[in-house]
């Protein structure tokens, strides 16, 4: 039976125009699909946790944005001597956008020495560490940031009224720190004019996740009597209580994904049902030549399922290439979202083309089908 398929592609290629088209439509259909998916799995990764997140972000309790939390430096000292608290680092965070947006520029300041100890895994690609060092306003810019902003080691650049010197590119695992611009505490507290001493929340990583209700608890009792009151979360649960909006508006672009499946179904179907109303005398024939009904209807099948599968290779490779060239950040309140591709969101959109060209072919298989034989020669 699979031998009938390069007999499909043969039938196609008859009609190179009609077939090139449908590929496009196919595509178009597929490069929207698969941004759709992009956004829902990145907004998956950002929000739902796993057994191996082990980060609490300490906040001002009832603040939400980062230039109303304001807590007190030296917090950091009583944290640390928590039970289950691995390391903790207070974070002065600086936004030129509260709300949700596109564009979001964030500058972390660091105590100087304290970033690699409290997160390891971050690498640095690009720069040197003794260019960090030296500069009272050097930077560490996370790749995604850099790429999107096409800066590079020696670069001075000027944000939300900040200028500073790129030092060196960083990647990490952690989407976070690839869309962040980390700079000394000290020249952040004074740059904004938040004051030294303050800073916006603390990071803290436990020794393990099942660590992260206990401890978050204890921090908040520590401080509940203090003057500035602590709200402790998981990061991931952070993000989305104060994303909200950003949440909101990517679950209504599934919407779209829905819209772009129905049109793929529709394209194929219609361009397979006028190709087997223009076979009627061409199917009747191999029909008389000993190919049995169950033949015809999985040739129409596979020239549904090779139209998805080209258009949807075509859509989603274009949608991968420039998912990956544009580098969306969509950010909230100091938070950010990469939105980047990935190849099990590729494969799954390549699929979903597939089966949707078969699916859409279905009805014009059994049409091809059941034509009468002799009928069908005469017409």
């Amino acid at each position: 039976m699979f031998n009938l398929i390069p007999l499909a592609w043969k039938q196609l290629s008859r009609h190179r125009l009609r077939t090139l088209l449908t590929i496009l439509g196919v595509a178009s259909g597929m490069f929207l699909f698969t941004a759709v998916e992009t956004l829902q799995r990145s907004l998956a990764a950002a929000t739902e946790e796993t057994a191996a997140d082990t980060t609490l972000v300490v906040y001002r309790e009832n603040r939400f944005c980062p230039a109303t939390s304001r807590l007190p430096e030296h917090y950091v000292n009583e944290i640390r001597r928590i039970p289950g608290v691995r390391e903790a680092i207070p974070i002065q965070i600086i936004v030129n956008n509260c709300g949700a947006s596109l564009d979001v520029i964030t500058f972390r300041g660091v105590p100087e020495g304290q970033l690699t100890k409290f997160a390891p895994e971050i690498k640095l690609v690009e720069g040197t560490q003794a260019e960090f060092d030296k500069r009272d306003d050097g930077a560490l810019l996370g790749e995604q940031f850099a790429r999107r902003r096409g800066l590079k080691p020696g670069d001075k650049f000027d944000a939300v009224g900040i200028t500073v010197h790129v030092a060196g590119i960083i990647t990490s695992p952690f989407a976070q720190d690839n869309n962040v611009a980390y700079v000394k505490l000290p020249f952040l507290q004074q740059a904004s004019r938040t004051g030294l001493g303050v800073v916006t929340q603390f990071n803290v990583r436990v020794e393990t996740s099942a660590d992260l209700k206990p401890v978050s608890k204890a921090i908040d009792e520590r401080f509940k009597s203090d003057q500035q009151p602590t709200n402790t979360r998981p990061e991931k649960a952070f993000f989305a209580e104060t994303a909200g909006q950003l949440i909101e508006l990517i679950g209504f672009t599934r919407w779209l994904g829905l819209g772009a499946v129905l049109a793929v179904i529709g394209l194929v179907a219609n361009s397979i049902l006028l190709v087997v109303r223009g076979r009627v005398k061409e199917n009747a024939v191999l029909r008389t030549l000993g190919y049995p009904s169950r033949a015809i209807l999985f040739l129409v099948m596979s020239e549904g399922g090779l139209l998805g599968l080209l258009g949807g290779f075509t859509g989603t490779a274009l949608a991968w290439g420039f998912l990956r060239w544009q580098s969306f950040t969509l950010g909230s309140e100091g938070h950010t979202l990469a939105v980047r591709p990935d190849l099990i969101t590729a494969a799954y959109a390549v699929a979903a083309a597939l089966a949707l060209g078969v699916i859409a072919s279905i009805y014009p298989a059994f049409q091809a089908m059941r034509q009468p034989i002799v009928k069908s020669l005469r017409g």
